[in-house]
Order: structure tokens, then C-alpha cells, then sequence
């Protein structure tokens, strides 16, 4: 497989919310990227009603009819609908056909009566683990290609977070260890994607819908997540950048291997994503404190062309249950924004979006799409491995962060990325030789098995 060569975007001037220059179009219709933003709702099943799949589609049917419902009393014209499978659904053989045949109908019926433009996306839940034997052959494996099987005929998109390499990962994060973290990320990460999404790209075309993205969740996001707040040591917030700018090479792989958009939504790493490929991308902000916390609430939002809540659990709330609430924040956000298409002012709302988040963390930081084009410039430059472009986007991501004195950091976070780079730096320049150290380290992990990644 040929590595990108080039930038879709000739500047970052360019990008902007709502447009991608290789928009899409789902199977009923909805075009992405085209020049609005879309609402994309996530709504999750409360514990304990995965027991049955009579009481999951029952759950689901009345979290997503909600959602709907609501579009309809407050006039959202489009949304979105992504379902991300609770393990027992990829677990289960006819579980993802009945639970997306059950949506698709509910979703079509809102269309047909309402006018609603409304689509379903099914992302498939990861549920291989490393540690049971062979990736690429366990019992696990098969059932998730089966569940993209049966979810493809009745969506719009598929979609997976994958987790190759995140049993060396998660071993190495916690020592803060650079190296280790690219290897898993890079390395065994994109093997693992460059053997899984041809095979999602060929079940996506066969039924008719996009085979979307996927994200580096399994790696940067626990990294983001273990970075935490100002008032966290756990790891440097400087690491957590690294990581991100690391993880926009591994969830490329995904679009050098047929994926078309819009990319996952929890893929923080998309700015890198859309500058690289120009394909839309779906993003998460404030809209998702409903799970997590993030630094980039408002500047995440600058370049995307689905706007998504990440996931909320399906539960009663004063507004109404919770995935009509957060549809109806979604739909005034994606609002607002396409308003200042229609008039004009898209880009002096993008400004604000940008300046609001740039300086609050290096994560946000990173992620302004100026740097976020630089980074993956410095991706498609250093096209000779996944090694090469993951030590590339390192190396540059540290100097971007040191190089702009309006972000200021502490001690603390100036001597752990002077550290870093220092490592990076010293790291072999191509790929066999890292690879010959990296299986020597790291060989005793509990878990890791390089014949899961054709090592």
C-alpha cells in the first residue's frame, strides 16, 4: 500500500466548517461536507438492558425515537444517527442485524412522514483481545466482521475504533515511555488497521453504504484521558500531544485503505485527518462533557462537517430524556454555524472558535488547523513507513509547541518535552531498525503477540 504523497488542502486557509473537498453521500441521500454541518447524536443503553436483545432494541427505539421527536418540535432538518454497539451486540450472531434493521425502520418512518433528513451510522464495537491469541484469527475477530456484515444493508456508514497495539500502549504510557507509545501506535497499530479496514471497505461497498473512519480512541483518547485537568500529574499534558499528533498517521491508514468519511467522531486527530485527505470529518467538543472533558470544546468545531455529542447514556433529564436534550444542543450548535455560511461570516466564527481553545493546552493547541495542517504536512513528507511519518509528526508537534511564545508552559510540562523530543531524536531514522529494538523490549508485555500484527 502507497503512503500519501500530498496535502488535499494547498493551505489551511482553506478548511473550514461544513465543506470538505471530497464531500459524500449516504445511500438515502444526506450529503456530508457539502456546505453545512450536521448534527450527529450518540445515545447509549442504560446498564443492565444489554441482557436481552428484546429489551436493547426496545431501549434504543425509544432513545432514538426521542431524538427524532425532537428534531421534528424544534425544527432540526438533519441529524445524524450513530449507534456504536455495546459488546454484547458484536458479540451475539443477529444481534447488529435486528438492532439496525429496528433503527433503519424508525429512521426511514420519520423521513417518509416528517421529512426529516435523517441517516444511521453503526460503528462496530472492537471486541478482540490480544491477550486470547491471534488477532487476525480469534473467535472475536470474526464476530466483529460479521457484525459490519450484518449493520452494513441497513446504514448509511460503518465505522470501528480499533485497538491494535493497545496491549503495549497502556504498558508504556504509564512509564512514559516515547518510544514504546509510538511503536504501539504506529507500528502495530497500523499494521492492525492496514489488515482490518480493506475488509470493512469491501463489506461497505457489497451493501451499498460508506465505510466511514475509525480512531486512534484506543491510544491518543486514553492518553488525552490520563492527561485529565490542570489540577492532574498523572502524565504530561505535552505527552498527550504527542500521542494525538502520532495517532493522525495511524487513523490515516483507514482512508489510504478505501475509507471515504466522515471520519469517526472521537478521532481528535480529524483537523489532521481533513487537511491530509480533504474528506469530511465528524467532531466532538463541549457538546461532549456529557462523557468526558476535553480543552478544545469550541476550536474542534472550526473545520468539521458532523458535530457530535460522543456518547450520553439514555436516561430522564428536566428537558426530556437525554438524547433529545443533546439533540437539541447539537441542532442550535450546527445552527449557528450554518447560519454564518448562509451569510457570510463562516470564517469570522471559525476565528472565534480558534482563539477561544488555541492557548488553553497543548492538545488544543496542536489542533488549531494551522498546526494541524503543518503536522500533517510533515506526514506526507516522511511517507517512507508508518515509523518514519509517526516520528515526523512527533518531532514536529513538539517543535510547533515550543516555537509559539504566546503558549506558555510550565516547568513541569517544558522539562518532560524537551525530554521527549530528546528520545525521539535519537530514535533510528528507518523503520527495520526500530522495529529490531522495539520487539526485543518489548516482547514480555503481557498480551503481545507480533504474529497478531504479521510481525
Amino acid at each position: 500500500m502507497e503512503l500519501t504523497r500530498t496535502m488535499a488542502y494547498d493551505s489551511p486557509d482553506q478548511m473550514i466548517f461544513g465543506s470538505s473537498i471530497y464531500p459524500v453521500t449516504t445511500r438515502r441521500g444526506l450529503k456530508i461536507g457539502a456546505g453545512s454541518v450536521i448534527p450527529e447524536v450518540i445515545v447509549h443503553p442504560r446498564p443492565g438492558t444489554e441482557v436481552s436483545l428484546k429489551n436493547l432494541i426496545r431501549e434504543y427505539e425509544k432513545a432514538y425515537e426521542d431524538v427524532l421527536k425532537r428534531c421534528v418540535a424544534i425544527g432540526i432538518p438533519q441529524i445524524c444517527l450513530e449507534l456504536e454497539h455495546v459488546a454484547q451486540i458484536t458479540l451475539n450472531s443477529g444481534w447488529g442485524k435486528e438492532i439496525a434493521a429496528s433503527l433503519a425502520e424508525l429512521t426511514d418512518q420519520y423521513r417518509d412522514t416528517y421529512g426529516i433528513d435523517a441517516v444511521c451510522k453503526f460503528t462496530i464495537a472492537d471486541i478482540r483481545r490480544p491477550e486470547s491469541g491471534n488477532m487476525r484469527e480469534s473467535e472475536r475477530t470474526s464476530s466483529v466482521l460479521n457484525a459490519f456484515r450484518e449493520s452494513a444493508p441497513y446504514g448509511d456508514m460503518i465505522a470501528i475504533e480499533s485497538i491494535g497495539g493497545k496491549e503495549v500502549f497502556d504498558h508504556c504510557i504509564i512509564r512514559n515511555d516515547i518510544r514504546g507509545m509510538i511503536f504501539a501506535q504506529a507500528v502495530l497499530g497500523g499494521r492492525d488497521m492496514q489488515w482490518l479496514w480493506p475488509q470493512i471497505v469491501s463489506i461497505a461497498r457489497e451493501s451499498g453504504c460508506l465505510p466511514s473512519g475509525d480512531t486512534s480512541c484506543a491510544h491518543a483518547n486514553t492518553a488525552m484521558f490520563m492527561a485529565g485537568s490542570y489540577l492532574d500529574r498523572n502524565i504530561p499534558h505535552s505527552l498527550a500531544a504527542l500521542s494525538r499528533a502520532v495517532s493522525a498517521g495511524n487513523s490515516l491508514i483507514a482512508f489510504e485503505c478505501g475509507a471515504t468519511g466522515p471520519g469517526k467522531n472521537c478521532a481528535y486527530e480529524n483537523p489532521v485527518i481533513k487537511a491530509v485527505t480533504g474528506v469530511p470529518i465528524s467532531c466532538e467538543g463541549k457538546a461532549s462533557a456529557c462523557a468526558h472533558s476535553d480543552f478544545c470544546g469550541n476550536l474542534i468545531a472550526s473545520v468539521c462537517d458532523l458535530w457530535s455529542n460522543e456518547a450520553v447514556e439514555h436516561h430522564s433529564m428536566f428537558g426530556g430524556t437525554s438524547g433529545a436534550v443533546f439533540t437539541e444542543i447539537l441542532g442550535y450548535d450546527t445552527s449557528l454555524m450554518n447560519s454564518a455560511i448562509h451569510r457570510g461570516f463562516e470564517r469570522e466564527l471559525q476565528a472565534c472558535m480558534i482563539n477561544s481553545d488555541r492557548y488553553r493546552d497543548p492538545q488544543s493547541y496542536i489542533l488549531s488547523p494551522d498546526v494541524a495542517w503543518k503536522i500533517g504536512k510533515s506526514i506526507t513528507e516522511s511517507h517512507q513507513s508508518y515509523y518514519t511519518r509517526a516520528r515526523a509528526a512527533a518531532l514536529t508537534c513538539g517543535e510547533l509547541i515550543f516555537g509559539d511564545p504566546h503558549l506558555r508552559l510550565t516547568g513541569y510540562e517544558t522539562e518532560a518535552l524537551t525530554g521527549y523530543l530528546k528520545i525521539i531524536e535519537q530514535l533510528p531514522e528507518d523503520e527495520g531498525s526500530f522495529i529490531d529494538i522495539c520487539l526485543c523490549e518489548y516482547s514480555q508485555v503481557k498480551g503481545f503477540r507480533p504474529d497478531s500484527y504479521g510481525l
